[in-house]
């Protein structure tokens, strides 16, 4: 009976776990929405107050373009994705086929790529002296590019592969986790009902999964419209590259804060739009054990054919940049006794570890904090928060070091007027500035990952725990998390891996530090 009723929506009218005067939690809440919204703020005020005006110039010459081609990439990236992702999850979770159990990890891989990676590698193995077109001069007997047609590398199409190949995992991630978590007894009920494998995927698995595949699709976009490192290796003018112009070349900070505005309108839109397609439809676990899904063995041509379908994404996304790149290394073996790398990876560790551990835990925070109170002010500040996500690395630092500067500066004057010691720039010359930069950055990530799943718990379940005693605090521990605990640790993955694929960001400060001198 548990199994049956594992997966329900809300009867209209269930009351929320609310808490009827203000508390700790809303200050919180409001607190950490503070802290990640405070570097878009600095970005409104620049835009708002810059020291040219070129924003005419802009509408009336480039701005059309950066919009339709960062649209085109954008959706392509999200459709592509979505597709890759979304099949493969339902592929490993729902059947058993050779190699299986191993792509289940596998098709997590592309993770660990940044994006710009594959890009040089997709254009290494492409262009006119890599193998593809080598091997096909030689077995054509072509003499040179003029006697044989290649597609351009260099161009949106480009970008959209390798945006997907790289992106496509936080898809699968999330879907994977969303059909696991659903109950093995509707699946015997449509079955039982004569549903065959396609009419399960799309009547059954695919709506139940859909708040997770969509949360996963927004990050996607996001992170596609925020992309600098692709677009401007396949020379492809976004709205990302329109910023780095005008800001580095043009020297106008406002005119690129300007740019990042309709950049962050751009992600606030996709949230919104998130938002209302499953503002309508919840669904809930009722049942703290519940029957997992029986997994089917496929045989013949549908198991290797669903083999094929598994290995094509790990070979673009991770099997293809890694041989690139490991050729070009082992070519280069001095390479690796450069000093410094032992340190590099230290740092990379230690800093993705703290801005995932701060990240995941303040978005699970501010989440748990405004289903708790339903306060107005946090729950408006909570698609804020998200916007961090589409802002580029490098504006991003510059809206993160004004406060901050201000702050050491401060802080600084006054420990030289009673003491006469200059203890420099505690915040801006430590690993706070960039465990705080990536905070911000991929907090949507976390937000996104903690809001999916504390939605999926049945209200009825932590009002109970609190009739029986339960502080909020202890009904969190006592109920929530043993019900999240899968999808926490799959955020803390996803905010790691990004934190650590962002870190070539922190090379950009110095830049930063030279813009704001002058």
């Amino acid at each position: 009976m548990a199994d049956q009723k594992s997966q329900v929506s809300r009867p209209h009218g269930t009351p929320r776990l609310v808490l009827r005067r203000p508390s700790l939690w809303s200050i919180g809440a409001l607190t950490i929405g503070a802290a990640v919204v405070a570097p878009l703020i600095a970005i409104l005020w620049m835009a708002l107050n810059p020291d040219e005006n070129i924003w005419p110039h802009l509408i009336s010459t480039v701005l059309p373009r950066y919009l339709t081609n960062t649209a085109i990439i954008a959706g392509g990236v999200a459709v592509l994705s979505a597709m890759v992702g979304t099949g493969a999850a339902w592929l490993i979770a729902m059947y058993r086929f050779p190699g299986s159990r191993v792509f289940e990890w596998l098709l997590l891989f592309p993770l660990a790529i940044p994006a710009y990676v594959g890009a040089y590698a997709l254009v290494d193995f492409l262009e006119y002296s890599g193998p593809v077109q080598s091997a096909l001069r030689g077995l054509m007997g072509w003499e040179s590019a003029r006697d044989y047609w290649f597609p351009e590398i260099r161009s949106r199409w480009a970008a959209v592969v390798v945006l997907a190949a790289a992106l496509n995992p936080y898809v699968y991630l999330l879907a994977r986790t969303a059909f696991r978590e659903q109950s093995g007894g509707i699946y015997e009920v449509a079955r039982a009902l004569g549903a065959g494998p396609w009419a399960r995927f799309w009547r059954v698995g695919l709506p139940l999964a859909r708040p997770a595949i969509a949360a996963a699709v927004a990050i996607v976009m996001m992170e596609t419209v925020a992309d600098f490192g692709v677009v401007d290796f396949f020379a492809v003018q976004t709205l990302t590259t329109g910023i780095f112009t005008t800001w580095l070349e043009m020297g106008n900070a406002g005119g690129a804060a300007q740019i990042a505005l309709v950049i962050l309108g751009l992600v606030l839109l996709l949230v919104g739009l998130e938002k209302a397609s499953r503002s309508k439809s919840r669904f809930y676990q009722t049942a703290r054990h519940q029957r997992p899904v029986e997994t089917i063995r496929l045989s013949g041509p549908a198991a290797w054919g669903a083999t094929m379908l598994c290995a094509v994404p790990f070979a673009v996304g991770f099997v293809l940049p890694v041989s690139v790149i490991g050729w070009h290394a082992l070519a280069n073996a001095e390479g690796w006794r450069a000093p410094g790398l032992g340190t590099a990876l230290r740092h990379t560790l230690t800093v993705g570890g703290a801005a995932a551990i701060v990240t995941v835990a303040g978005a699970l925070f501010l989440v748990y904090a405004v289903k708790l109170t339903g306060a107005r002010l946090p729950r408006k500040v909570m698609p804020l928060s998200t916007l961090g996500y589409a802002a580029p690395g490098a504006v991003l630092g510059v809206g993160l070091l004004i406060p901050l500067a201000a702050i050491d500066n401060a802080v600084a004057d006054t420990i030289w007027s009673l003491t006469g010691w200059d203890p420099g720039l505690v915040l801006t010359g430590t690993a706070f500035a960039v465990v705080y930069a990536y905070s911000v950055r991929v907090f949507a990530i976390a937000q996104g990952a903690a809001e999916s799943a504390l939605d999926r718990v049945s209200p009825s379940l932590p009002m109970a725990a609190r009739s029986l005693g339960r502080t909020a605090g202890g009904a969190l521990r006592a109920v929530y998390v043993p019900l999240i605990r899968g999808s926490v640790g799959t955020a803390l993955l996803l905010v790691f891996v990004d934190s650590v694929k962002e870190l070539p960001a922190t090379l950009m400060y110095s830049l930063i530090w030279k813009k704001l001198a002058n």
